[in-house]
């Protein structure tokens, strides 16, 4: 039963903790904009870059790297 005198105040502080982050990240506009990431996966970053396929010297190349040295 005396457990329980440790267990409340460490419970109350556990909350006062999660109660102040929460409040800091309000203060810090972190739930301003929640659209942005739910939309974002929609967009492809890499659509103005050009693709860098290999070409087959290179990858008989690469593959003969890979192997162990004799």
């Amino acid at each position: 039963m005396s457990i329980i005198y440790v267990l409340i105040p460490i419970a109350m502080i556990f909350v006062l903790i999660a109660v102040a982050v929460f409040f800091w990240a309000v203060k810090s506009e972190q739930f301003d904009d929640l659209d942005r990431q739910s939309v974002s996966i929609l967009f492809d970053e890499d659509a103005d870059k050009p693709s860098q396929t290999a070409s087959p010297n290179q990858e008989k190349i690469a593959s003969q790297d890979k192997g162990m040295p004799l």
